[in-house]
């Protein structure tokens, strides 16, 4: 029911009690809704916060169905029932199964008398409602807590072997100890960072624009800007951004030993879009190096492809394309939006 709805039913079938009650009720300012049979009670008791009946329509009906749905209330609830008794007479043990939610009125009863038993049964239910609210929002919150021990669980075996795949693949792409130590240490600052952003957000994504920030804005030149950033704003949930963090950090470091960005005038130009669609939202990327040393295909697979091929393409299901065009490499990304389980794969 919304709160435009009765919330109050009113169950007395034989003569004019019913609209007696709903009469009152309603220069109380209390809803009602008059039922026809029990049935109907039934069908609206789990919107309805409380019920007013007479004491022959319940003994005159089948009581089964009643019963156990009052048995089977949950733990905070005590649904609120006044019952209209007749004056002077034994209460029927028929109806022995109200007893913990009765609220007994004796006909005749005065107006005052009818509406102060229902408010006081609305006050009951209201305060049974607040404490339902109160035992789901306890119920979320441990739900939740559950949810990120097990991502921290996750996320913590996933970096432990992320580290010790990459340390692999430092130490066979590296001519020497200095250099190893140099990259390998550069790719766990990179990670760091990474998972620097995530923790810091509630919601455990990272933005796009802070991700290449981190990694390209050590290779800026104060006052000559030749790095170009655009898009729009977009959050990736942690099993995309850690991949695709360390694949930016990648194509920066290859950019700064060999490519635009290890000469003054060489320009990096970074574009992402997401196209309008009905359907799966697409993150398409654009990465273009200019006025750099001529560009040459690279005579060995080296660290930053296997990640971009078996990383980015596999475990993101992207689809990328590195062109070494000689005036200076382009880089493209067809990025799934959609959350993503990371599993180091690594060669």
């Amino acid at each position: 029911m919304t709160p435009k709805e009765p919330v109050v039913l009113v169950l007395a079938p034989v003569g004019r009690d019913a609209q007696l009650a709903a009469s009152i009720l309603a220069k109380h300012g209390i809803g009602t809704r008059i039922c026809a049979n029990l049935d109907e009670v039934l069908r609206l008791l789990d919107s309805a916060h409380c019920l007013v009946v007479a004491e022959e329509a319940l003994i005159n009906s089948d009581r089964s169905q009643f019963a156990a749905w009052l048995q089977n209330q949950p733990a905070w609830s005590d649904f609120p029932v006044v019952l209209l008794a007749r004056r002077g007479t034994e209460f029927d043990k028929r109806l022995a199964f109200l007893d913990r939610y009765l609220i007994v009125l004796e006909r005749p009863f005065l107006a005052s008398s009818l509406a102060n038993s229902v408010r006081s049964a609305l006050r009951a239910r209201a305060r049974q409602l607040e404490v339902k609210s109160h035992l789901e929002q306890k119920q979320e919150v441990a739900d939740r807590q559950k949810l990120l021990i097990r991502e921290l669980h996750h996320r913590v075996k996933n970096t432990l072997a992320n580290v010790r795949a990459m340390m692999g693949a430092t130490a066979r792409s590296s001519d020497s100890v200095d250099s190893f130590v140099r990259d390998f240490s550069a790719r766990i600052v990179s990670l760091a960072d990474t998972h620097s952003m995530l923790t810091d957000d509630y919601w455990q994504t990272a933005s796009l624009q802070k991700l290449l920030e981190a990694e390209l804005r050590h290779y800026e030149i104060h006052g000559e800007p030749r790095i170009t950033l655009h898009g729009p704003n977009v959050a990736l949930v942690a099993d995309i951004a850690i991949p695709v963090g360390m694949a930016f950090h990648e194509l920066a470091s290859n950019s700064a030993k060999f490519g635009a960005l290890s000469r003054p005038q060489g320009r990096l130009e970074v574009q992402w879009w997401i196209p309008d669609s009905a359907g799966e939202q697409i993150l398409h990327l654009h990465w273009q190096e200019r006025d750099g040393p001529i560009v040459q295909p690279p005579t060995r697979r080296g660290f930053g492809t296997t990640l971009l091929e078996r990383v980015v393409t596999v475990q993101c299901n992207a689809k990328i394309e590195l062109h070494y065009d000689p005036d200076g490499l382009r880089f493209t990304m067809a990025l799934p939006l959609r959350d993503t389980r990371l599993v180091p794969a690594y060669s």
